[in-house]
């Protein structure tokens, strides 16, 4: 899973990026002069896996892995994102929009003043805009196709054209992609252009310090200008700093501050949840794994996320569900009490599975 983030200069979104990825990346009141984006891997946190080590004592333990690219985004011109910036997130599965709502005098908003509401606005019409470019120059290659087009390329050609002049149509009246109805055939067969507003979007309200009391009543009021999308407030700069500590200096300094929740962990589970992502877990030779796969995979593609050999020369999946393994304290004690299945191939993994796959090759 690779998200990138993004936001309008000055945001915090590499503060963002660095609380995540507990990374080092420079971080400052002027925005950034070259293209290159930071790129780190974040820990899934996940305490089913501390679980799991209490009854299997493993040697080792790795949890899931969430890959973050954080894309330096110049002030808007109202022509959207190319070049590189464009080719950085058009590969990533999801975007995290770090909207600034802190006030510092030393770093003055790119816009003249803190406003949660335009920015988040202003970003999205920098997608509508790179989407509408990315259509605008199809539409040509298609024209230019078609006048030596036999069918049925030609009815292929026509076909696209219809499709995504309609898409065009909404995102002029600013419907990112992600709100058109569209059919599974349709989405199928947009999923090459990449479309920025087609990818799940996480907004990230920047606050400060002083803020972290009215973080819920934040996020209600930024949730309620946009419905659509889910609404995390974070303080970027103490959660890059906790980063840095150790765990348990984190939890005594975060309770001291009064924030409950790690903000980057409600960050990862709901990326988690937008792109309808869950996890499982294996055992084996002394480690303990989770593994993250679509909420619809079935059992013997899982297999080929631990190995493309398992995939092939699948025979059956022995499963048991994390509570049950958890109330039953081993994997004899669930086969005893019936609570260890055997699958096949075209079981539906679901989320918090432990997971043997019996495979021949």
């Amino acid at each position: 899973m690779e998200i990138g983030i993004i936001g309008l200069p000055k945001s915090g979104k590499t503060t963002v990026f660095n609380s995540l990825t507990k990374g080092k990346a420079e971080v400052g009141a002027f925005a950034p002069t070259t293209p290159e984006p930071n790129l780190g891997v974040a820990k899934v946190p996940d305490p089913r896996l501390e679980g799991l080590e209490a009854v299997f004592k493993p040697k080792r333990t790795v949890p899931a892995e969430v890959k973050y690219v954080d894309v330096a985004i110049p002030k808007g011109k109202g022509k959207g994102l190319s070049g590189e910036l464009l080719d950085y997130l058009s590969k990533a599965d999801a975007l995290i929009h770090a909207v600034r709502a802190f006030s510092e005098e030393r770093i003055p908003h790119s816009e003249g003043s803190v406003d949660a509401v335009r920015d988040v606005g202003l970003m999205d019409l920098e997608l509508v805009f790179s989407d509408l470019a990315i259509i605008e120059r199809r539409l040509r290659r298609i024209e230019d196709s078609l006048k030596g087009a036999k069918s049925p390329e030609r009815e292929n050609l026509l076909r696209e054209q219809a499709l995504i002049s309609r898409i065009k149509s909404a995102l002029e009246e600013e419907v990112p992609v992600r709100e058109q109805p569209l059919t599974k055939e349709e989405a199928k067969l947009i999923e090459n252009y990449q479309f920025l507003t087609a990818k799940p979007l996480l907004v990230v309200l920047n606050i400060g310090e002083e803020q972290l009391s009215q973080a819920s009543a934040l996020e209600e009021e930024l949730r309620s200008h946009y419905p659509q999308f889910q609404v995390v407030a974070v303080c970027a700069e103490l959660e890059m700093e906790l980063s840095q500590l150790s765990q348990a200096e984190a939890v005594e300094f975060r309770s001291a501050m009064g924030a409950d929740e790690e903000g980057i962990h409600r960050i990862i589970r709901l990326s988690y949840q937008l792109l309808g992502l869950i996890s499982f877990f294996t055992i084996v030779s002394g480690e303990v794994k989770a593994w993250t796969v679509h909420c619809d995979t079935p059992a013997s593609k899982a297999a080929g996320k631990v190995h493309s050999d398992m995939e092939r020369g699948f025979i059956r999946a022995e499963v048991t569900g994390y509570d049950d393994l958890i109330k039953c304290g081993s994997l004899a004690e669930a086969r005893k009490q019936g609570l260890l299945r055997l699958e096949g191939k075209n079981y539906i993994v679901q989320d918090g599975d432990v997971i043997t796959f019996l495979f021949s090759v």
